[in-house]
């Protein structure tokens, strides 16, 4: 596997390493003690598949709150989306600085997110689906989140949203802090 860090201090882009020949190819997506080695939560207790009928469809930004904070490893298993972080970690130099990636099925790229962001995506094609490992079991009552379209942020979504779930339009601009109790 290869890790890459984003300018987001602890945000990696992971790739697996392919073992090619006729058939087609061989990768290892995760390795409990290689993920130890660079210093990243290994402890995976929950797996999660969102599925997308259309495209533009946002989710997000979600996070939960201590002491349910989650590390997520995600993957785009079909499809195309574009995926977000916000760094909520407030003793990080890069506290509320956002990086965007786009991943589709085909790059086979997973993206880990620790503890401490909120994450949402957006579909860039109809029936897109994501796969997510997670560090922490869904806990509705520290389930947080904050506005996709936070004028904080301005965060560049490549296309306008088609559909949002009332919840995720339900949620507060960061003028309103970060709920971290």
């Amino acid at each position: 596997m290869i890790f890459t860090e984003t300018k987001l201090k602890g945000v990696f882009i992971i790739e697996p390493e392919k073992l090619e020949d006729e058939r087609g190819f061989f990768a290892r997506t995760w390795d409990q003690k290689i993920f130890e080695e660079h210093g990243l939560n290994p402890k995976l207790v929950q797996c999660n598949i969102s599925f997308n009928k259309k495209k533009g469809t946002l989710r997000g930004m979600h996070y939960q709150i201590a002491p349910y904070e989650e590390t997520k490893l995600v993957r785009c298993t079909r499809g195309k989306m574009f995926e977000v972080l916000i760094d909520l970690r407030p003793k990080s130099e890069t506290f509320r600085k956002w990086v965007g990636f786009e991943q589709g099925a085909e790059d086979y790229r997973m993206l880990y997110v620790p503890e401490g962001f909120a994450l949402g995506f957006q579909t860039l094609e109809d029936s897109t689906e994501v796969f997510y490992q997670m560090s922490q079991v869904y806990m509705p009552e520290y389930a947080r989140g904050i506005r996709w379209d936070d004028t904080a942020f301005e965060i560049s979504w490549p296309l306008k949203p088609t559909i949002i779930s009332k919840k995720d339009l339900s949620y507060p601009p960061l003028e309103k802090g970060i709920d971290k109790k």
